[in-house]
C-alpha cells in the first residue's frame, strides 16, 4: 500500500498511527515524503514514490493507493488517468479527499475529470468524517455521486470523525498543525479506518 499524506510538511509522521494500524493487519505500507510547496506542487515526488512502490510490490497490478486530504485528491487524479501514467491500481482509498481543489498530479479538479468514455476498473473507497471542518464531507459525497454517474465502482463510508482523526491524527491548535494521535478516539479511529481499508481492498 502506498499512503500519500496531506500537505503539512511533516505529515509523513502524522499518519504513522494509521500506517502502523495497516501494518498490524498485514499490509506492507510505504509513506513517502512529498513537498506540496515545490514548484511542481509535489508532482515529481508523488510519481517517484509511485514508481518505487510499484517496484517493491510483489504483484505489479496489486498496488493499493491511499491518499489523505490533498493526497486524496492526488490519488483520485492518478486513478482517473491511470492509463496515461501506465499504471494499474488494485484499489484507491481517499481519506477526506480535497476533491474541490486542483490536484498536484494534473492540476485539475477531480469532479471535473469524470467521463463515461474513460471509466476504469479500479474501485474507489471514500472515507470521510462527518465532523470535518477543513474538507466538508460534501466533497466526498459529490465525488462519489460523480463516480457513480460515470460508471466507476465506488463505496462511500462516513465516520464520526474530523479531518485529522479520519487519518489517525489530531489537531494541535497552539501549533496550528496536525500531529500523530497518541491516545483516545483518534487512535481508536486509526484502527477502525485501517480495518475498513484492509477489508475493502482484500482481493
Amino acid at each position: 500500500m502506498l499512503l500519500w499524506h496531506g500537505m503539512q510538511a511533516d505529515a509523513r509522521l502524522v499518519v504513522r498511527p494509521l500506517a502502523r494500524s495497516l501494518a498490524d493487519r498485514g499490509a506492507a505500507v510505504i509513506v513517502p515524503d512529498w513537498n506540496s510547496h515545490a514548484a511542481d506542487g509535489g508532482r515529481a515526488d508523488l510519481l517517484g514514490s509511485l514508481n518505487f512502490a510499484a517496484e517493491q510490490a510483489g504483484d505489479p497490478d496489486g498496488l493499493v493507493l491511499i491518499g489523505w486530504s490533498l493526497g486524496g485528491a492526488a490519488a483520485a487524479s492518478l486513478t482517473l488517468a491511470a492509463g496515461h501514467f501506465n499504471v494499474v491500481l488494485a484499489h484507491t482509498v481517499c481519506l477526506a479527499g480535497a476533491f474541490m481543489v486542483p490536484d498536484p498530479i494534473r492540476g485539475r479538479v477531480a469532479t471535473e475529470e469524470l467521463s463515461r468514455e474513460d471509466v476504469g476498473s479500479t474501485p474507489f473507497t471514500l472515507l470521510h468524517g462527518v465532523a470535518d471542518a477543513a474538507v466538508p464531507v460534501q466533497a466526498s459525497r459529490a465525488f462519489a455521486a460523480g463516480l457513480e454517474r460515470a460508471g466507476w465502482p465506488v463505496d462511500l463510508v462516513e465516520f464520526a470523525a474530523d479531518h485529522g482523526s479520519i487519518a489517525g491524527a489530531e489537531y494541535d491548535p497552539a501549533a496550528d498543525r496536525y500531529r500523530p494521535a497518541r491516545s483516545g478516539r483518534p487512535l481508536q479511529l486509526a484502527g477502525e479506518v485501517a480495518a475498513r481499508i484492509v477489508s475493502a481492498t482484500a482481493r
